[in-house]
């Protein structure tokens, strides 16, 4: 009976990612404590007891015939969360971090990125405290959110511009908020309203489950969060099939007047391998409604050594490609015609790839480091992360349909694990962008990423020069011509180091 319970709850976290690709939930759906009895994952099928009369028994936990604490944004947790009950299991997060950047900017500001906020600073990048309630086949998940990254990841919807009322304010606390219902149908069904985390990209919105800190282009720059319904299905216990029904990409609310729609497929069928499929279409440019929005992700992943004894004692790659485009209202997936004659179609489309390794080192594997990089060529900027200050007034003056971007990034990460509560990470990270070109009859930046004199003021701060603050607290910069001359400092690369110390619960 002991290695039953030990067995259920090590499945439960072999499927429950955390905020990442696979937000099955298991660690609340299914405990230990009741999967003797109906559960929330079984199928019924027949068996026959000693006595042969027919009977009823679950089926088993989706996933759970291996484990894949090892995937790229997925928890290697395999112990339980602090609160484990009946009705709620917990879930807290704290990361905090340091990083400096070789272009040390005078206001401290990172352009660029989601996960880093603060240059030379110690800064509480995520707390995230809340958990899973599960009553019966009643299901819902409450995560908030505070830190850098309450401020960070909304500032790039745009949907909460349309309309009254901030949504940004009342939302930007609230990482995770959804109520749903499970049937005991296959290996489980699950039918979910509310905000839930987005799996496109690989990467988890909660690091604690990445092997890198800094994520690649292709996942900071495609959404983190999804506003509306999923409908989860397992009809194996290898396979996953996800539909969602939602705002938009990355939206609290919607940009036009039709919601967007997507696909989630995970496809396990050996302990060693991973598939991942994701899909998405939407409308979600401002003021152009007839623009319709194709994106595709895809992953791979592959741990090739697994062995109690030696110097390496796990290994395993990620390798992700994404391909999408925007199409209607003045663009085309790759363009027509030629610029500045009749008929010309701008390109707008979105291609992206990154590929990580990862080394587990010693027999209790509390040391690993992983080498990584990917890329990014997004004519149309559609999805390019707009920089803040005084930069993202110039950003968005000049992008738009006929503007270019193309950039890569490689990183090299190494981890220190004590035990499953805990990861020290320390990073190093070179970013560049080898293009970027405006839409025609508009100015084109001179970088993207901040230099030295920073994106914010003469002398890098907001309350001098008569800055003003929306009633989220964003400030908004007076007109750059109050500071004589004075421009955004922005360059094409950085370089930087991360420091990082990761707690979960």
């Amino acid at each position: 009976m002991l290695k039953r319970i030990i067995f259920c709850f090590s499945a439960q976290l072999a499927i429950c990612h955390g905020y990442g690709q696979d937000s099955t939930r298991a660690t609340a759906l299914v405990r230990s404590s009741s999967i003797e009895n109906k559960g929330l994952f079984p199928r019924l099928f027949k068996k026959k007891d000693t006595a042969g009369i027919e009977e009823k028994a679950p089926a088993s936990v989706p996933f759970a015939f291996g484990d894949f604490s090892w995937l790229n944004g997925t928890s290697r947790k395999t112990t339980p969360p602090l609160i484990d009950s009946k009705y709620f299991t917990s879930d807290i997060t704290l990361d905090l971090n340091y990083t400096r950047s070789n272009n040390n900017p005078i206001d401290n500001t990172v352009v660029g990125s989601t996960a880093l906020a603060r240059n030379n600073e110690l800064q509480l990048s995520f707390l995230g405290f809340g958990g899973d309630i599960h009553v019966d086949h009643v299901r819902g998940r409450i995560m908030m959110q505070f830190g850098t990254r309450s401020t960070v990841v909304p500032r790039n919807d745009g949907s909460s511009y349309k309309g009254q009322y901030d949504l940004q304010t009342i939302y930007r606390y609230i990482s995770e908020a959804y109520a749903g219902y499970h049937w005991d149908t296959w290996h489980g069904i699950n039918l979910d309203a509310g905000i839930f985390m987005s799996y496109i990209g690989l990467f988890s919105y909660n690091n604690f489950e990445n092997w890198g800190y800094q994520p690649s282009y292709t996942s900071d720059n495609t959404p983190w969060f999804f506003n509306g319904l999923r409908l989860q299905t397992f009809p194996t216990d290898k396979l996953k099939l996800e539909l969602w029904l939602i705002n938009g990409w990355q939206s609290y609310g919607m940009f036009n007047q039709s919601p967007g729609a997507g696909y989630s497929i995970y496809y396990r069928p050996k302990e060693w391998i991973d598939w991942v499929f994701n899909g998405y279409y939407g409308k979600d440019d401002q003021g152009a409604p007839g623009r319709y929005r194709l994106h595709t992700d895809n992953s791979y992943e592959l741990r090739y050594l697994n062995r109690k004894h030696g110097f390496v004692t796990k290994a395993a790659f990620s390798i992700t490609g994404d391909f999408g485009f925007e199409n209607g209202d003045g663009v085309t997936p790759f363009g027509k015609g030629s610029r500045g004659k009749p008929g010309y179609l701008p390109a707008q489309n979105f291609i992206s790839g990154m590929v990580y390794n990862r080394l587990w080192f010693g027999e209790k594997q509390k040391w690993a480091w992983t080498i990584g990089g990917g890329y990014m060529h997004n004519p149309g900027q559609y999805l390019v992360l707009a920089p803040t200050g005084y930069a993202d007034t110039l950003y968005q003056q000049q992008t738009g349909a006929g503007s270019t971007f193309d950039a890569w990034d490689m990183s090299t990460s190494v981890d220190y694990m004590p035990s499953q509560n805990i990861t020290l990470k320390m990073e190093l990270v070179h970013r560049k962008v080898n293009s970027m070109d405006a839409a025609p009859g508009t100015t084109p930046l001179t970088g993207y990423f901040a230099g030295h004199g920073g994106v914010t003021s003469p002398t890098g701060y907001t309350n001098t020069g008569a800055y003003t603050y929306t009633s989220n607290g964003a400030s908004i910069a007076p007109p750059l011509s109050s500071w004589g001359g004075w421009m955004p400092d922005l360059r094409n690369s950085e370089s930087r180091i991360i420091l990082a110390v990761i707690v979960r619960f």
